[in-house]
């Protein structure tokens, strides 16, 4: 099947062509290591683990490069002192690197406990300040850009006049650009309002300095990952990827620093994470509409009335598409967490099917198997694939049941097939292998318990046992190989 990206540039879904066959390079801006990382940030970087996975089930090889940006995170490039490391360090009375380790350090935890896969290559701003300054000089050179008063910006106007677009990616008009900018400090060392810094100058108060042509001073945000894309995956690439919230000005300044400095179009695919709400509500610590990734799972927080395993959390972000808005909330929790148990229990009994090469099934699984993979070719459509799953979960249950059967042939295509998608597509782990392991033991102590009741022939304990199990929940299945349990 072939595979279709939606393309945030030109706003369709595209046919996926890679600059090299069967290869693929994926830049995803990575995370600014100032504090914490928050739940929206998780949802982002989840959705880009489960298009990685996914790529790679499918047969490409991927260079996957996510950076650390850990300097010069200006977002408005005025007042120096507005640099999120320089509030961060003096409200922690620590050095900016201290902090910068602190939270890289707990990015990572958190990303591991969600089982994302680490990127091939994580590079950080700071071990790419070389690169940065020759990109800058480069842009001088080539009259995008001009020095000012130790800062060097991003000629905008220059760039349009010469038949380019500046806007492209958000769609933005230039003179409304123009008309709706804020007067923010700094700007009078600009040519034009809009006009973006690639290098600032340090003022005397500012720590994290370094040495370049133009004076001391440290690098632009936005020419950070163009510097780091460029040098792990070429001038021109095959996907750069982010949250919404990135577009712009992020990506559209990185639109226009590849094309002026390369004279290339950067990126075929440029691919945009929607944002996450809690409760119908934009999460913000300002109106205490909030949460950690931690207190989500360790249920220390006041939104949710129990913890939930980070597999859940993930099956749980995973039920939306990566471009649409994603609501979690108690009940979204809980009828996740219920959904989850289905489809590993489903995962579970497979694996004690017996195999009939003698009667036929109404269940296709040629058909089943197409389905499945024209959702997640289908732009990674994560929603639709775990509906067909489903569809695999209710025909595993009727095997069970043995209202359905299933030749040894496509026993052993469906437990591989089903096996790739939920562990290795959607990166779900078995909780009950991992942080349900006491449960699972005192289940085989009463269903032992059970056994012998009836082989005593007390069926008055052995259906006591049944159906107080259920009355909690636990439905007892009992077939020719043995007793299992299902969790409702």
């Amino acid at each position: 099947m072939q595979l279709k990206i939606y393309n945030s540039l030109s706003g369709e879904k595209e046919v996926f062509t890679p600059i090299h066959d069967k290869n693929v390079g994926m830049y995803v801006c990575g995370p600014t290591v100032y504090s914490n990382v928050h739940l929206g940030n998780v949802r982002t970087f989840l959705s880009f683990d489960f298009i990685y996975r996914s790529l790679m089930h499918l047969g490409y090889k991927v260079r996957y490069v996510r950076n650390i940006t850990d300097a010069g995170h200006l977002t408005d490039d005025g007042d120096v002192n507005n640099d999120r490391f320089v509030k961060q360090t003096r409200l922690e009375k620590l050095e900016p690197m201290e902090i910068v380790q602190k939270y890289t350090v707990d990015f990572h935890k958190v990303l591991e406990m969600f089982n994302l896969l680490p990127p091939n290559i994580e590079p950080t701003a700071t071990g790419h300040i070389v690169e940065q300054i020759e990109l800058t000089e480069k842009l001088i050179e080539k009259g995008f850009a001009y020095e000012s008063n130790g800062s060097v910006y991003f000629d905008v106007l220059e760039y349009n006049k010469r038949g380019l677009n500046y806007g492209e990616l958000s769609k933005r008009n230039i003179e409304e650009l123009f008309a709706n900018t804020r007067d923010l400090d700094g700007q009078g060392e600009k040519k034009n309002p809009q006009d973006f810094a690639l290098w600032k100058k340090a003022s005397p108060a500012h720590i994290m300095r370094w040495n370049s042509p133009w004076g001391e001073g440290f690098p632009g945000w936005h020419l950070e990952c163009t510097a780091m894309s460029t040098k792990y995956l070429g001038d021109k690439f095959d996907i750069h990827g982010g949250g919404m919230d990135l577009k712009f000005p992020h990506h559209e300044c990185e639109i226009a620093q590849g094309k002026a400095c390369n004279e290339v179009e950067p990126v075929n695919y440029w691919m945009h994470a929607n944002m996450l709400t809690m409760n119908a509500q934009r999460m913000s610590k300002s109106t205490g509409n909030y949460i950690l990734p931690m207190q989500l799972v360790s249920g220390e927080n006041d939104f949710f009335e129990k913890p939930f395993h980070p597999s859940i959390v993930r099956f749980s972000f995973l039920q939306a598409h990566y471009r649409s808005v994603l609501d979690i909330s108690n009940d979204a929790m809980l009828a996740s967490e219920k959904g989850f148990n289905r489809l590993m229990d489903a995962v579970k009994i497979l694996q004690n099917i017996q195999s009939d090469d003698q009667k036929k099934s109404v269940f296709s699984l040629e058909d089943w198997k197409n389905k499945a993979y024209a959702a997640l070719t289908d732009d990674f459509n994560s929603p639709v694939l775990i509906a067909h799953l489903f569809e695999a979960v209710k025909y595993i249950f009727a095997l069970n049941d043995g209202k359905e059967t299933i030749s040894t042939a496509d026993l052993e295509d469906l437990k591989s097939t089903l096996n790739a998608l939920v562990f290795d597509v959607l990166g779900l782990q078995n909780v009950e292998e991992s942080n349900n392991d006491k449960l699972d033991q005192t289940l085989k102590v009463l269903i032992e318990l059970r056994n012998q009741a009836r082989k005593s022939k007390n069926f008055e304990l052995s259906d006591q046992i049944r159906d107080k199990l259920l009355a909690e929940g636990i439905e007892l299945k009992d077939s020719r190989d043995g007793t299992t349990y299902v969790l409702n």
